[in-house]
């Protein structure tokens, strides 16, 4: 796997928890082959020792990921996002012209085993999910921006959803049709918007970073 290069950003810091925004390419947590070590987590532990992982994002996917501090401060952020009390909102750059401005994808999702890690639409035994979406304009490439806001938080959930409705991410390997994977160097999607209420001090945290690829 190739070594990222880019660093950590470090956007929020205090005594319970992290807000860092994770560079594309660089897992979250370590990978099972020996050559995969190199992570998020493994690099914040250079500095913060205890910190430990409460959600992921995919390793190709770019933007903010709350960091437990302590073992207090994770069980209370993993109940925030049991109980889907953490907002969060995606940016996204999709093949072609959406012409919706808004929408609502409410489509069930399940592993396709035989091609794991891929999922699939199955109305059989999928699980719940759903997706809010909003456009924000063309992009210079022609395509759409689309903001995705995810109700629920199923594995690949924006990339199946999105290139459900004729509209893959570019850049997607899984999911992208070769126009639209041939289109990006790397899958132009990125977590912009975490909104919680601090699990220690009640305070509104509401934490933005606008992707690299948005403007």
């Amino acid at each position: 796997m190739p070594h990222c290069a880019e660093e950590i950003r470090y956007l929020h810091c205090d005594d319970a928890l992290l807000v860092v925004s994770k560079p594309a390419g660089l897992l979250s947590v370590p990978g099972r082959h020996p050559s995969n070590k190199d992570c998020l987590i493994s690099r914040i532990n250079l500095e913060y020792p205890c910190a430990s992982i409460v959600h992921r994002l995919d390793m190709a996917t770019s933007g903010l990921m709350i960091i437990a501090r302590n073992p207090e401060s994770h069980r209370a952020i993993s109940r925030l996002f049991q109980d889907r009390k953490i907002h969060k909102e995606y940016q996204a750059i999709v093949f072609g012209h959406v012409i919706s401005k808004e929408g609502f994808i409410d489509l069930p999702l399940a592993c396709d085993w035989p091609n794991r890690p891929r999922q699939e639409l199955n109305f059989d035994y999928g699980k719940h999910a759903q997706t809010h979406y909003e456009y924000c304009g063309q992009h210079n490439d022609g395509n759409s921006k689309l903001r995705l806001i995810p109700i629920t938080g199923r594995s690949h959930q924006l990339r199946v959803h999105t290139a459900s409705i004729g509209h893959p991410i570019l850049g997607c390997e899984f999911y992208a049709h070769p126009a639209a994977k041939a289109a990006a160097d790397r899958l132009l999607l990125h977590a912009s918007r975490l909104r919680f209420t601090h699990p220690i001090t009640n305070n509104e945290l509401d934490i933005t970073l606008d992707a690299s690829f948005w403007d």
